[in-house]
């Protein structure tokens, strides 16, 4: 079909939107319709700033919780999840690997972006009745503190994917012609109807499904171009509508419960805070003291950016909360130096997975519920393996930057530093009052953020004097469609992680470890394969909840210590969410950087190949794990 398409040069319809009348009704609707959710979607971000201060203030302050605090913020970010999904799915901001659409002739390229918008199309229609019966289920249950029907937030759900229909519908108009909207629908809708029809024959497979759907089905669309989050999704909801009995409002759950833990709010929150760092001139201030320090340095803003996510992380409880923090206070003045965008969200994807066991860390408190592990154990032993892998990424960031010129860099003298240190001293201590909000339990790791934007906001009206109040609504909605974008992939990556649960692949896998060959480094080996290939496919909090109780013990058994266990654990799966093509996170940085995930690929295999020498010394010397640990 596309050989046809780029063949017939002559068809005019190929080249021109699907007709001009049509075109500028659905534009001027997208424009309305646009202007609606982007201003809700913006006011919700500002509506959490406020609840979730308001809640730090009452509880710290005046030593008077407002119990309804959370329950309230909790209800309004998935209103903002999905509202934000929306939005990012209007301005074409989803996350998806391009890698082969791009080198395409432009007539087939086109075809196969119609194609990307119609499959999504497809799960929204399909999922749309099982959200709607969802939202009527939750209306049964009162919330605890604020004493309403659950379906004021489940309602959320049913509300994004209709608006998403809409849009979606829209820009197939106002983008498409005639032709590549009529060929896209009719061929997704052949493909959704033969595996329909396939499906009495699909049900005797067995677990041969797994690979039909969570591997052929899930690349041939991440391929093709779909947004990622909508490949995890069609992916779930046909294997489970196919070949099991299970509800599909089931799967509805899921998604909402994968969008719903309340630390993934600290991801729009620390987006926010970033964007306010730049706008109020405390990026530049602290970029400048620190091109002072490390300007004369090869490569000196890359150590600078392993550096500050080994200090940030933890703090949100999020990586793409961390990344967002630090991105936009970096990355500017790196590109300016000749930085390439893809070498840098490389290099931030690669620090992601460096960092993954830092503490605070929710994976390492998630360990220590499943499985029993102290966490003081578990924060003790995961700070020297980050050095381990952040030495290992250094030293690719010294092999690439080697021969940087450095010619145009000015030299700073001792005064001109001290100089600089004055002026950016508010910026600098900005993640120390945040690390220090947490330690002292003045917020929660949620909350904290809130308190970083106050005092950026504070910071930049009084200190700076720099507040442009006409880029407060840009950034907010800049905020909420990214928000959206990173979520919508966390909830349908924990359906099809539950839908992986419901298969037995959880229990099959354990059985097959424990009868590995070799001894605790076989099993151990075995582990680093099994938990990259997982990681790429599972948030890693649900591949934890999966595989944690089953195989830390087989650990255990054959004679690896449950601490190191957690950190290889940790880190093969960190290098899988971090890695393309299918690594949720990588998408995730590159969201936050605003850079084209086709541009970090070819950088990042040399990030990734330094993570797992780190990985295999880590593995191979238990004292990087255990050697402070309390005997």
């Amino acid at each position: 079909m596309s050989h046809i398409l780029m063949a017939d040069s002559s068809d005019a319809l190929r080249a021109v939107p699907a007709a001009n009348a049509a075109s500028r009704w659905a534009g001027r609707v997208d424009g309305w319709l646009g202007t609606v959710v982007e201003s809700a979607a913006a006011l919700l971000v500002l509506a959490e700033i406020c609840v979730l201060f308001a809640g730090v203030t009452a509880r710290y302050a005046f030593h008077s919780p407002l119990v309804w605090s959370d329950e309230l913020a909790s209800i309004l970010f998935l209103w903002l999840s999905m509202l934000g999904a929306v939005v990012a799915l209007r301005r074409g901001e989803h996350m998806r690997m391009t890698a082969l659409v791009s080198q395409v002739k432009p007539g087939t390229r086109a075809m196969l972006d119609a194609f990307a918008l119609a499959a999504s199309l497809a799960f929204l229609a399909l999922v749309a009745w099982p959200a709607i019966d969802y939202a009527h289920e939750e209306s049964f249950i009162v919330t605890p503190a604020l004493e309403i029907s659950n379906a004021w937030r489940a309602g959320a759900i049913p509300a994004g994917i209709a608006l998403m229909i809409v849009v979606a519908l829209l820009r197939l108009v106002r983008i498409c012609s005639v032709r590549q909207i009529v060929l896209s629908v009719l061929g997704t809708a052949a493909v959704v109807a033969l595996f329909w029809l396939a499906g009495p024959l699909l049900a005797p497979l067995g677990k041969f499904n797994l690979v039909i759907f969570f591997v052929i089905v899930v690349a041939v669309t991440v391929f093709s171009g779909v947004p990622i989050a909508f490949c995890f999704a069609l992916a779930t909801f046909g294997y489970l509508a196919l070949t099991t009995r299970t509800p599909m409002l089931v799967m509805v759950g899921r998604l909402d419960e994968g969008m719903s833990h309340l630390i993934l709010l600290a991801v729009p929150l620390f987006i926010f805070l970033g964007a306010l760092i730049e706008m109020t001139g405390m990026a530049r201030a602290m970029i400048q003291f620190l091109a002072s320090l490390l300007g004369r340095v090869r490569g000196g803003l890359s150590y600078v950016l392993i550096g500050a996510m080994y200090l940030v992380s933890g703090i949100s409880g999020s990586k793409v909360a961390d990344m967002a923090a630090i991105a936009p206070v970096l990355f500017p003045e790196m590109k300016k130096r000749g930085a390439k965008p893809g070498d840098l969200v490389a290099l931030l994807s690669a620090t992601g997975a460096q960092t993954e066991t830092i503490p605070p860390s929710i994976v390492l408190i998630t360990i220590g519920s499943v499985t029993g592990i102290s966490i003081a154990a578990l924060f003790t032993g995961g700070l020297l393996p980050a050095v381990v892998l952040g030495v290992a990424l250094c030293t690719v960031v010294w092999w690439r930057y080697r021969r940087e010129d450095l010619s145009g860099v000015q030299k700073f003298s001792p005064a001109q530093i001290g100089k600089l240190l004055l002026v950016a001293l508010p910026a600098v201590l900005l993640p120390f009052v945040i690390r220090a909000a947490v330690v002292e339990g003045v917020a929660t790791a949620t909350e904290v953020s809130t308190i970083g934007i106050v005092y950026s906001a504070v910071v930049g009206l009084l200190v700076y004097r720099q507040f442009d109040w006409r880029r407060l609504r840009p950034m907010l909605i800049e905020t909420a469609s990214l928000s959206g974008a990173i979520i919508f992939i966390v909830g349908c990556a924990t359906a099809m992680a539950w839908g992986l649960t419901q298969s037995g692949f959880s229990q099959d896998l354990a059985q097959l470890m424990s009868r590995i060959p070799g001894g605790q480094y076989g099993f151990l080996a075995v582990s680093i394969v099994a938990f990259v290939i997982l990681g790429s496919v599972l948030e890693g909090i649900p591949a934890i909840v999966l595989f944690g109780p089953l195989l830390f013990p087989i650990a255990k058994a054959a004679g690896v210590h449950e601490v190191h266990y957690a950190m290889v654990v940790i880190f093969a799966m960190g290098i899988g969410l971090f890695a393309p093509p299918f690594g949720v996170g990588y998408y995730g940085a590159c969201a936050v950087s605003k850079v084209d995930p086709d541009e970090g690929v070819k950088h990042i295999w040399g990030y990734m190949a330094a993570l797992m020498i780190g990985l295999i010394l880590v593995a191979a010397i238990p004292w990087f794990s255990t050697g402070f640990l309390k005997t």
